[in-house]
């Protein structure tokens, strides 16, 4: 491999291994000292390169491919702050176990705390949040062939480890990468400058192979399951956020149907929305009826799988309630019950475990106890639509934004209101949607540039659906969709004026300072953003002007920002209307 000089034979050797072991796609964002990582990049024809001038949205937009993909995604930047703007989605995608491979670039170290500009120290800053810090070795002018090899292993070990080989738990890898200068591609006659034979032989794959494996269920543990599940007819599955992909939704409505317990499931599971819904008991609407004190017993198993759940109400049911066995599986080991009442964890793949479940439980008719909890379900969504159409609220939009999605599409839910509304409004159906929210650590920071990055890596028909404080947070972002060509994306924007979400607090009761100091009315007209960053805008007041635009809308390749102006005091009191009606209509 020719390189002009020892910093450029560094990043051609790295890159070239990255895209052997698997890598696709890079955000980068533009930089001095990033040059030499840059370039090396911008060489190599199999990695699609998305560029950004903000290191936060460059971040945000990464971890949207890689919800998509579940494959790492990387990130590069120069040194200084601009390696920090990208902190915020990286405790994101440790939280929500997405795979990014930071790769920041850093000044040599005789520069390091000596007051150099733009210095900062860039050893380990992701502290935890990252699966594996590295401070890679400065590019030698006439590196042996092991050290070469140590470059091609630190990359495949380094998208590997982001990947999940190792740990089962899929993350951030940081590898911190210094430079000295020249950074640019000029000859330097004593740098190594020919050819060499970096592997010792021939190869056409990547130098270093990687591969992992599922958690298989061992013979305790499905003993275990097995007589519990047996002895007991009443229960519930609950599926939280973060997808385990198609063959988990499969196998976990199996598993449904088999024991006859009814599946709750998050929005973002993907279990609400497909084919399956049709002949399995998924329920959406506790969010709802679980307000009022159920009218059935206590399960005697709760069998959990994904993160915790979004809905606060089903999270209050379920610590309240006397169960017997509450039983966690966690495709990696990590702990998901922030009530800390798991009797029994169970680190094995869900999608196994399901199914050998299925394979050995006789079939079960299902109980009159899980029968009364369909018929509350049912109540639930008979009741709720037609309630809804009665008056335009923020709820009432939601609801018909997820009727109007066509088949195969993508939603990403804003953080706050709008993923507290499609857990209430979202009717399970045979219809497969794809819902997406970041909800590890549940911030509104790149909630744009996240929806803007899962468009892209799709190419489907995808809707963000945000508020406007959490479009205020990642306008910067909006620049990827002329940059990054993302044509297949429309923003529903719920535009209350502040943060309507703290019309659900106590505080709104004492004001001031409730509205100075919480909601921080701005004023913005979002008008004047979509025409900066091209997009089309149209702002509705009325039901049927809406559907009318998300019809003509979604699914065409012409971004558009569909304003629906709201009042928070007003759309909550509405919405507790009609949940006190539905709970009514229940309780007798």
């Amino acid at each position: 491999m020719y390189a002009p000089n020892r910093n450029f034979l560094w990043t051609r050797v790295f890159v070239d291994e990255l895209a052997r072991a698997g890598l696709r796609s890079v955000c980068i964002a533009p930089g001095s000292r990033s040059t030499p990582l840059t370039m090396a990049f911008a060489e190599h024809d199999g990695i699609r390169i998305y560029p950004h001038l903000d290191e936060r949205s460059a971040a945000f937009f990464a971890l949207g491919l890689a919800l998509a993909t579940e494959e790492p995604v990387a990130l590069v930047c120069t040194s200084g702050s601009a390696t920090a703007n990208f902190f915020p989605a990286i405790i994101e995608a440790h939280e929500s176990r997405v795979p990014l491979l930071v790769l920041t670039t850093d000044r040599p170290p005789e520069l390091r705390y000596s007051g150099a500009n733009q210095t900062i120290d860039q050893i380990k800053m992701y502290g935890d949040y990252a699966l594996w810090s590295v401070d890679a070795p400065l590019p030698e002018s006439q590196p042996a062939a092991l050290t070469i090899r140590a470059l091609r292993t630190l990359a495949a070990r380094a998208y590997a480890t982001a990947d999940g080989i190792g740990g089962g738990r899929k993350g951030v890898v940081h590898v911190n990468l210094p430079f000295r200068k020249p950074l640019e591609p000029i000859p330097v006659e004593t740098d190594h400058a020919d050819a060499i034979d970096d592997a010792g032989f021939d190869y056409a794959g990547a130098f270093t192979v990687m591969t992992g494996g599922a958690t298989i269920p061992t013979v305790q543990q499905m003993q275990t399951l097995l007589a519990l599940l047996e002895r007991h007819e009443r229960g519930i599955i609950v599926c939280g956020p973060k997808s385990l992909g198609e063959n988990f939704v499969s196998a976990v409505a199996q598993l449904s149907q088999r024991t006859g317990y009814p599946i709750f499931a998050d929005p973002t599971s993907d279990v609400r929305f497909g084919g399956h819904v049709q002949d399995t008991a998924v329920i959406g609407g506790y969010d709802t009826f679980l307000n009022a004190p159920p009218t059935w017993e206590a399960p005697d198993v709760v069998l959990r799988f994904g993160g915790v759940p979004t809905s606060n109400v089903l999270n209050s049911y379920l610590e309240r309630i006397d169960v017997k066995h509450r039983v966690q599986v966690s495709a990696d080991g990590v702990w998901a019950d922030d009530t800390h009442r798991t009797h029994l964890f169970v680190h094995a793949d869900p999608t196994l475990l399901c199914l050998s479940l299925s394979g050995r439980l006789p079939a079960r008719p299902e109980s009159l106890w899980a029968q009364h909890i369909r018929m509350v379900e049912a109540v639930t969504w008979l009741n709720l639509s037609q309630r809804l159409g009665d008056e335009f609220f923020d709820g009432q939009v939601v609801a018909d934004l997820l009727d109007r999605l066509p088949d195969g599409a993508n939603l990403f839910a804003g953080n706050s209101l709008p993923v507290r509304h499609v857990e209430q409004f979202a009717r399970p159906s045979t219809k497969h949607l794809h819902i997406f929210a970041n909800r590890g650590a549940s911030g509104i920071d790149g909630n744009v540039s996240t929806a803007l990055g899962l468009a892209a890596a799709t190419g489907k028909p995808t809707v963000l659906l945000v508020g406007d404080i959490t479009l205020y947070h990642d306008m910067n972002g909006l620049l990827a969709v002329r940059n990054c060509g993302v044509d297949n994306l429309t923003i529903v924007l719920l535009n209350n004026d502040g943060g309507g979400i703290f019309q659900r607090l106590p505080v709104s009761k004492f004001d001031p300072p409730f509205t100075e100091l919480f909601v921080m009315p701005h004023g913005l007209q979002f008008e004047h953003v979509a025409r900066l960053y091209g997009l089309d805008f149209v702002s509705v007041t009325d039901r049927e002007t809406f559907r009318s635009a998300v019809d003509v809308t979604v699914g065409g390749r012409t971004p558009r920002i569909i304003e629906v102006r709201t009042d928070a005091a007003h759309d909550d009191a509405r919405r507790k209307q009609i949940q006190q009606l539905v709970t009514t209509v229940l309780q007798r």
